[in-house]
């Protein structure tokens, strides 16, 4: 019987370097050969998703940690924050001195001085992963036009944290959205985000499931993080990698290897998917 498989992308689909394990593609391709479903469940918009993903043969994605699916290039859900929401975050972060990006599906557009203040915080980023990188690469999808950051596209906004009390301080603000944080959990971490409320990975699954007339009772969710618990707790199989952080592989049915181990190429043998 064919399956519907969601995988993360960061940390999950590719390391934290953005790279993808050539047995990854294999894997996806196989599984699809297989009669399998196979979609992104990301946190990414669909701007930063690029060619080589897409090239692996995905049916489509759920974006924005929910708040967009797509399936074989047909838009079914899209839900933004509004135009006044994006400005009142926009303002407030201006006030408070902290670097941005609006992530939307049509770019990812950055606060006047992120792309310098991105740069430490990025290799931080990769460092904590394991990952010392010689260089950040520049984010998939990204756009310097700070004369345009007032918006009614946009999925959920990303912002450097100076200390974890900025996240503390939106999630106690901006009571109409929902806050989360990413790069290291609790005080550790390295961004905050606020995005749609009442919308997560989970929500879109059962959405896109919907639409498809599927069963949950045939789905595998694979993830590295936090974020990507809501789908563990609703999918029939959640596989956490080795390589992911503890909170996501103690809500994991199964821990296969890192990415760069061959990581999911290895679940999809282990669960009989290839």
């Amino acid at each position: 019987m064919s399956k519907i498989l969601f995988l993360d992308v960061d940390g999950t689909m590719t390391n934290y370097s953005g790279e993808i394990p050539e047995s990854t593609g294999k894997a996806i391709k196989l599984a699809r050969q297989n009669g399998h479903k196979v979609y992104a469940c990301t946190g990414r918009s669909r701007a930063e998703m690029p060619d080589r993903i897409w090239n692996m043969g995905i049916d489509g994605m759920i974006g924005g940690n929910g708040s967009y699916i797509e399936h074989h290039g047909k838009v079914l859900f899209h839900q933004t924050l509004t135009k006044e929401q994006c400005q009142r975050v926009v303002d407030w972060l201006h006030e408070r001195g902290l670097e941005f990006y609006l992530e939307a599906n049509s770019g990812l557009y950055a606060s006047e001085n992120f792309k310098e203040k991105s740069q430490p915080v990025m290799r931080e980023y990769e460092r904590r992963k394991g990952r010392q990188p010689k260089e950040v690469h520049e984010i998939h999808g990204m756009i310097y036009d700070e004369t345009n950051l007032y918006r009614d596209d946009v999925n959920k906004i990303s912002f450097i944290l100076s200390t974890y009390q900025d996240h503390l301080d939106s999630k106690a603000i901006f009571t109409d959205l929902v806050a989360n944080t990413w790069g290291g959990a609790g005080e550790i971490a390295l961004f905050g985000d606020l995005g749609v409320k009442g919308i997560d990975k989970a929500v879109a699954i059962y959405k896109l499931l919907d639409f498809l007339k599927a069963d949950i009772k045939d789905t595998f969710a694979f993830g590295d993080a936090k974020i990507d618990i809501p789908m563990f707790d609703i999918c029939e199989v959640a596989v956490a990698v080795a390589s992911g952080g503890d909170e996501a592989k103690a809500a994991a049915d199964y821990i296969t290897d890192a990415v760069d181990d061959n990581g999911i190429y290895n679940a999809f043998q282990h669960f009989n998917l290839i």
